[in-house]
């Protein structure tokens, strides 16, 4: 039988593979170590980021309890629903009901104050665009610029012009 030809074995493989295991144990050493010290910084951290929140909370002065805007002595009146068109648009169509909430007795008859926020709140929806109502910011700046106006149109006899319903068509 013919014998076959063996070639030597090419210098230096098996110390190639024992430096590429070494190589591979310590960078996961190395990156264990790093996971180590990295998680061990974030909990000193954490905890002294939480000791100075509880002293800065500790050095506020505490409220016992919030107190109402409605205790003492109020009253609510509903108001007429509104139904107006938008500015610019004859197809817009808008549809309020609100109630009021104020003080009653002194010089101011609800009536009165009834008729005039209704009056004030009439005038200035003609004067919105569709635009101007949309959506949750759009709904809480017509909140907010309405109950200005009845706060200012009663000279603060009006706490506050609460929206029921606003249908837009």
């Amino acid at each position: 039988m013919a014998k076959a030809l063996e070639l030597p074995a090419p210098s230096g493989s098996a110390p190639s593979k024992e430096g590429s295991l070494r190589w591979l144990l310590t960078l996961g050493l190395l990156t264990l170590l790093s996971a180590a010290i990295g998680g061990g910084f974030g909990l000193v951290m954490v905890s002294g980021i939480e000791k100075q929140v509880e002293e800065k909370y500790k050095a506020l002065p505490h409220k016992a309890e919030v107190v109402s805007p409605y205790t003492g002595n109020v009253a609510v009146k509903k108001l007429a629903p509104v139904v107006t068109n938008l500015a610019g648009s004859e197809t817009d169509w808008v549809r309020i009901e609100a109630s009021i909430v104020y003080q009653p007795g002194g010089d101011h008859n609800p009536d009165i104050l009834v008729a005039e926020a209704r009056q004030d709140m009439l005038s200035y929806i003609r004067t919105m665009s569709l635009a101007q109502i949309q959506g949750p910011s759009g709904l809480l700046h017509l909140r907010e610029d309405l109950n200005e106006r009845a706060r200012l149109r009663s000279k603060g006899a009006i706490r506050e012009l609460v929206l029921e319903t606003l249908i837009v068509q």
